[in-house]
């Protein structure tokens, strides 16, 4: 399985997961150009994308959703109601309907040698899902973003990937004492808005026993109300008390905002 993160934040989120046979995107919330550029980088042409999956129905994950789906005629592939939150989106300005595949949350859909099954996450969105995927390669990933709580059902996923992909939005005394309104701090703050990074940081502390995790990814960062150096330094001082040796610590990358990463091959 190789990965890359193409964007992760509020302006735009989108992930490539591929295999020598296939490529998905996991949500499309940049422009169609930049991921036909981002995918060029990486010796993938947009005619190897296979399917579309979409997490929620927020403008920043699915801003060419309607174009990849439509006018090229990639699979979407969501719940129901995330489907249709898409073409709620005023901004979204090309509809799903050709490209549209109810995806039920839990069930597993098989994209060449790729297998994604969906899970539920807690935001406040129409619906919201995270995903896990293995390949038969027998590498696996599970990507969770948006959420405002860890659930067990997330945990559970989480705990089962090889490597993950976790949000890290905000640094809590950073959103405190910041410009966001009061209505505002309190729906990130909430069970359906965004995991801060404190929190993150424990259910990895806490549960590094229980997985074996190769790769932990830290997405979604709040362009106002964190820095990649405040995610870290929380991760650090949570295995710290939590007396994690450091040679148990898994390979950590806080993903760019706008920026894509180098792809990463899983298998090796």
């Amino acid at each position: 399985m190789k990965f890359c993160s193409f964007a992760s934040g509020s302006s735009g989120n989108c992930y490539y997961i591929g295999t020598d046979r296939c490529g998905i995107l996991i949500d499309a919330g940049i422009s169609v150009k930049s991921i036909k550029k981002n995918l060029k980088n990486i010796g993938v042409d947009l005619s190897q994308i296979y399917a579309v999956f979409v997490t929620h129905d927020h403008f920043d994950h699915i801003s060419s959703v309607g174009v990849l789906g439509e006018t090229y005629h990639i699979p979407v592939y969501s719940t129901s109601l995330v489907l249709e939150g898409v073409n709620r989106c005023y901004k979204v300005t090309e509809k799903l309907h050709q490209s549209r595949r109810v995806m039920p949350v839990g069930t597993t859909v098989n994209i060449g040698d790729i297998a994604v099954t969906s899970f539920p996450v807690s935001h406040d969105s129409s619906d919201c899902v995270g995903y896990y995927i293995t390949t038969d390669d027998g590498s696996s990933l599970t990507i969770a973003t948006d959420m405002g709580h860890i659930t067990p059902v997330v945990s559970d996923y989480l705990l089962k990937a090889r490597n993950i992909v976790i949000e890290s939005n905000y640094d809590e005394l950073r959103l405190l004492e910041g410009p966001y309104p009061l209505y505002l701090k309190e729906r990130i703050l909430s069970d359906t808005g965004h995991l801060a990074n404190h929190v993150a940081a424990a259910f990895l502390a806490e549960n590094l026993h229980l997985a074996s995790w190769n790769r932990v990814f830290f997405c979604h960062l709040s362009k106002e109300n964190n820095l990649p150096e405040l995610v870290l330094e929380k991760v650090s001082s949570e295995f710290e008390y939590q007396g994690v040796r450091k040679e148990e610590i898994p390979e950590l990358m806080v993903l760019p905002r706008t920026a894509a990463i180098d792809v990463i091959d899983f298998s090796k």
